[in-house]
């Protein structure tokens, strides 16, 4: 198992994982094109994705325009391995290298998506939209977390 910053070439395989989960899901497909990736790994900004047997099976992505965590999707045959955590981590920790601004992400309601990012620190701090919970991690509160786990 690999984790490595995205690059272009991975995007087609980045679009087989977001069209595969099971929560989450887009109304459609077409809503995130490819040129959206580039974009987000390029320019707005970065990518990175977790390879097994050349195989890209899940993929994060900050956006540092709108301080967002635009992407962390996996392939749900690799789910409860531990593989959304290291994503998680490692774009965490490049965010607040890139700024110290407060970053936020929206999820639905009920998913184990929610359960996963309570777990590891965010702070719900309302809705986006009406269909999604809204969570913020501060710089202290990363910190903090990362001690926590030494």
């Amino acid at each position: 198992m690999t984790i490595r910053e995205a690059k272009i070439e991975d995007i087609n395989q980045i679009q087989i994982v977001r069209n595969s989960v099971t929560e989450n899901t887009l109304s459609d497909p077409n809503l995130v094109t490819d040129q959206d990736c580039v974009a987000f790994i390029t320019a707005r900004g970065k990518g990175w994705v977790c390879e097994i047997d050349n195989q890209v099976v899940g993929f994060a992505i900050a956006d540092l325009q709108e301080n967002n965590i635009w992407a962390l999707f996996l392939d749900p045959k690799f789910e409860k391995k531990g593989i959304g955590q290291l994503l998680h981590n490692v774009m965490l920790d490049w965010y607040f290298t890139q700024t110290k601004t407060t970053v936020w992400l929206g999820t639905a309601f009920g998913t184990r998506a929610e359960q996963f990012y309570r777990k590891a620190g965010w702070t719900e701090v309302g809705t986006h939209g009406t269909e999604e919970i809204k969570f913020e991690m501060t710089h202290h509160d990363w910190i903090i977390s990362c001690i926590s786990k030494q």
